[in-house]
């Protein structure tokens, strides 16, 4: 089968490989779609978290690695002991890795284990034509719910999980900074849980016109207006939730800035280096700020809000490509045009 597998840095490769095997406890899913993650984007310019010399300290995995943790498709076979599940069902994977003997994890946060990975960057993952996955990881999609709807369910979960553990409530105003893929989901999210208002702040015009789409009230492109004066003027109290879905100092400090007294600064994204945080602000308004690590407990409430038409994932889609051309179509583009949000690769055929 072919399988997109990575190496190292800028080092991505679509080679033919063999079919994974099915242990028991285990089900071999024939991908559909899968979506190309912000992750994959950081493994690819930068490099795997995991050691290229050297086993995975959570899988025991080497480089290299089949990419993709978003992804979708039917079940081709299913390993001993195994039950629940039917050959040729849709399913989404939820990819998270983690140590089962671990505190947290046996108080069912299993996002927050002292050790915790994905599919697809600390093991072998869905850019290819079949993976195998534990059948813990497999939820099955309903009728009405597509294989490329599936594909999101994974990021769709990081957005729906910060939104449901933040403190909005029905009529509030929110603003999200940052609408990549993510921060267009938390849009979706964020109006699907009542926000009357949904200012989307981000330097590109492509993606601003794309929150709009996806229920953005307003936008505001930082490159050209200041976002707190903005964001005031739109919201004269301040906003009551801020998403940051941006990953960087400036929006970090517009955030804090833009919220009411007892308002709220959801954190997202990764950040690649420390903060500062005006401490005095936080403490004259009473804010809190808190963050959302992944997901738990959530692909049922995700996938049944797709079904219902309430999140309406598709919107994000951007481009649609074949596996063969990952790097140059998916991997690079991502890099460079700005217009794209969610990029899927199609291997349904």
């Amino acid at each position: 089968m072919k399988a997109a597998r990575i190496y190292g840095e800028k080092d991505v490769r679509v080679e033919e490989v063999e079919e994974p095997t099915v242990e028991a406890g285990m089900v071999k899913v024939k991908v559909s779609y899968a979506g190309i993650c912000g992750s994959d984007l950081h493994a690819y310019h930068h490099g795997l978290s995991i050691p290229l010399d050297g086993p995975d300290v959570l899988t025991g995995k080497e480089v290299p690695l089949t990419l993709g943790h978003e992804f979708a498709g039917t079940i081709a076979e299913i390993g001993d002991d195994v039950t629940g599940f039917e050959v040729g069902e849709k399913v989404a994977i939820e990819p998270l890795l983690f140590k089962e003997d671990d505190p947290f994890v046996k108080e069912g946060k299993y996002n927050l284990s002292s050790q915790v990975g994905f599919v697809g960057l600390n093991d072998d993952g869905g850019f290819a034509e079949y993976a195998a996955v534990k059948a813990s990881m497999l939820h099955k999609l309903p009728e009405g719910v597509s294989l490329e709807e599936g594909a999101l369910v994974e990021p769709a979960a990081v957005s729906v999980q910060a939104v449901k553990e933040s403190q909005l409530k029905i009529g509030q105003a929110v603003a999200v900074f940052g609408v990549g893929p993510i921060g267009l989901l938390t849009i979706l999210a964020a109006k699907a849980a009542g926000a009357s208002q949904i200012i989307a702040i981000d330097v590109s015009k492509e993606r601003l016109a794309k929150a709009i789409e996806c229920g953005a009230t307003h936008t505001i492109n930082s490159m050209d207006e200041k976002p707190v004066e903005k964001i005031y003027e739109i919201v004269p109290r301040g906003i009551d939730v801020a998403y940051e879905a941006a990953g960087v100092q400036p929006t970090f400090e517009a955030a804090l800035q833009s919220l009411k007294k007892e308002g709220q600064l959801m954190v997202i994204a990764a950040f690649s280096k420390p903060v500062t945080v005006d401490m005095v602000q936080v403490l004259m308004k009473e804010i809190s700020i808190t963050a959302t690590l992944a997901y738990r407990h959530i692909f049922p409430d995700v996938i049944a809000s797709i079904a219902s038409g309430s999140l309406d994932v598709k919107k994000v889609i951007t481009k649609k490509i074949k596996l063969d051309d990952v790097v140059e179509k998916g991997l690079e583009l991502l890099l460079e045009d700005k217009s794209q949000a969610k990029i899927l690769i199609d291997l349904t055929k």
